[in-house]
C-alpha cells in the first residue's frame, strides 16, 4: 500500500471528467472501467521515482494506463500531485504546454 497522500489537481479532475464523458458516449460501463483504471493507477506508486520521466514534459513522471492515457504526476516527500491525464495520441505540442 502506498504511503503517499494523493492529490488530484483541478486540471487532472477536469481531464478525468472529459475522458469519462468521451467514453460514456460509447458505453457507460466502458467509461466507468476507464475511469476506475485511471483512478487506481497512482495508488501503485511505492516510491516517488518509480515511473519514468515523461518524454514530452520532463517536469513530470508518467504512469501509462491502458496504453491510451498517461497520468502525469509530481512527487514531494509525502505527497503525489496528479497534474493531469492526457491521451497518448495527442499532439506533442499540446502536451508540452501542460
Amino acid at each position: 500500500m502506498s504511503s503517499y497522500t494523493i492529490i488530484w489537481t483541478s486540471q487532472a479532475k477536469q481531464d478525468l471528467k472529459d475522458i469519462y464523458e468521451y467514453w460514456k458516449k460509447k458505453s457507460v460501463q466502458g467509461a466507468k472501467n476507464v475511469r476506475s483504471d485511471i483512478l487506481k493507477s497512482p495508488k501503485t506508486i511505492y516510491y516517488a521515482k518509480q515511473y519514468q520521466v515523461d518524454d514530452i514534459n520532463s517536469k513530470y513522471r508518467r504512469i501509462v494506463v491502458r496504453t491510451y492515457y498517461k497520468v502525469l504526476y509530481k512527487a514531494t516527500k509525502n505527497t503525489i500531485y496528479i497534474m493531469g491525464v492526457v491521451g497518448t495520441q495527442q499532439s506533442p505540442d499540446e502536451l508540452k504546454s501542460r
